[in-house]
């Protein structure tokens, strides 16, 4: 009987395993998708504004207005996409997404003019919200398929921002030439990167379309009757409307800063390259988090960590302090990210979570809006670090208000 026993639960984990692979490969395929639209479309700017900045002549608050133009698009992306998601299929509008936004950071590398930038971002940042919110809408639904692994399948797709953050790492400082504009190969090289992310991607998006699709349409109605109502959720909203304007400072900045502070452009990529691989390997660490708790609680915690981790290059100006920072700071923000999407899918039905993965965008997107132009300004005039230390300052009280937010309802 010892026998049959232990032979029986071999099988057993044998077909578990078997079962959990192709979930997790499809998630890590999805994840190429936050690789493009954020890790390459919007925080890859970081690696150029020193080259931009330079060659155009900007001031800090120019600089940050390239991603507040991102951020402007991206607001508009995310306000379009439900009545979009009524009419297409999710897969659909990633692929759209993925293709257009390749083509958009190729027409970058084309352009020279301030204003001419500026409205190109606005646009590429439309194009990242569709492939974002869509990619986590499929993340979703394949998060659960898999009850158990749900917490790692949206960290996996959120973390895969990491791997766009490690192919700028390498890419931007390759192809930053010493010429007149030479940042502009730059973004052919990384729309290279996002036409190739986005053939895996888009077939992972379509496999999940096919094989995971969003229940009965009875099951929709009975979960349109039970949606609770957005102000039931407002201090996670407000604590992710300040994540947003916290951790965009840091991410637009960072590289000037330690610039700035006398580090070599091989400390400087080095910095990249590590906040990327934390990004990437934030899905395991963090997963556990985000099954467990229904509320407020993990977007708290998480941004309570990256309060620390933007205050350290602040406070200090050595390498070894930016390393620790860039990887307290890489293996946290994207799972922030992923916590309001595990608190859509813990409170809200199924029929509604595009909606609500779409106003957690929003006011994502809001913060993001005041963000860079905010540090920008107050980094002119009282230097970069004083921007960050109020990034800092504005995560810790984006932490206080989503630890208040309780569970919508048990599920």
């Amino acid at each position: 009987m010892p026998t049959k026993s232990l032979d029986a639960a071999s099988t057993t984990h044998s077909t578990e395993a078997a079962q959990r692979l192709p979930t997790l490969m499809l998630a890590a395929g999805l994840s190429l998708g936050s690789a493009i639209a954020l890790g390459l479309a919007r925080f890859a700017y970081a690696l150029l504004l020193p080259s931009m900045k330079l060659d155009l002549g900007w001031s800090f608050a120019q600089a940050g207005a390239m991603n507040t133009a991102n951020a402007l698009g991206y607001l508009l992306g995310a306000l379009a996409f439900p009545p979009f998601a009524r009419r297409w299929p999710a897969s659909a509008l990633f692929g759209v997404g993925c293709a257009a936004t390749a083509l958009l950071m190729a027409i970058s590398g084309l352009l020279a003019d301030t204003h001419s930038l500026l409205v190109l971002r606005v646009i590429t940042g439309a194009s990242s919200a569709a492939v974002f919110i869509s990619g986590g809408v499929l993340a979703a639904r394949l998060a659960s398929a898999r009850p158990n692994d749900a917490g790692l399948v949206l960290g996996l797709y959120y973390g895969g921002t990491g791997w766009g953050i490690v192919a700028s790492s390498v890419l931007v400082p390759l192809t930053i030439l010493n010429v007149a504009h030479g940042w502009q190969f730059a973004w052919f090289a990384l729309a290279a990167a996002c036409a190739v992310f986005s053939a895996i991607a888009v077939g992972a998006a379509r496999k999940i379309e096919r094989t995971h699709a969003t229940g009965s349409s009875a099951a929709h109605a009975a979960g349109v009757a039970a949606a609770p109502r957005w102000p039931q959720f407002s201090l996670a909203l407000a604590g992710y409307g300040l994540f947003g304007v916290g951790y965009i400072g840091y991410m637009t900045f960072i590289v000037a800063l330690l610039r700035n502070a006398g580090m070599s452009a091989v400390v400087v990529t080095g910095f990249y390259l590590l906040l990327g691989v934390a990004t990437v390997v934030s899905a395991r660490v963090w997963s556990g988090l985000l099954d467990r708790m229904r509320g407020g609680h993990a977007l708290a915690i998480l941004n309570a960590l990256l309060a620390v981790a933007t205050l350290l290059p602040a406070l200090f100006t050595q390498p070894w302090v930016a390393f620790v920072s860039g990887v307290l700071f890489g293996a946290t923000f994207l799972s922030a990210v992923a916590s309001t999407t595990a608190f859509v899918r813990h409170n809200l039905p199924v029929s509604h979570w595009a909606k609500g993965i779409s106003a957690f965008t929003i006011v994502f997107a809001f913060g993001q809006i005041v963000g860079p132009m905010v540090i920008g300004w107050v980094s002119d005039g009282a230097g970069l670090a004083r921007g960050l230390v109020y990034s800092a300052l504005l995560l810790a009280a984006g932490a206080v208000l989503a630890a208040c937010q309780k569970p919508l309802r048990g599920v």
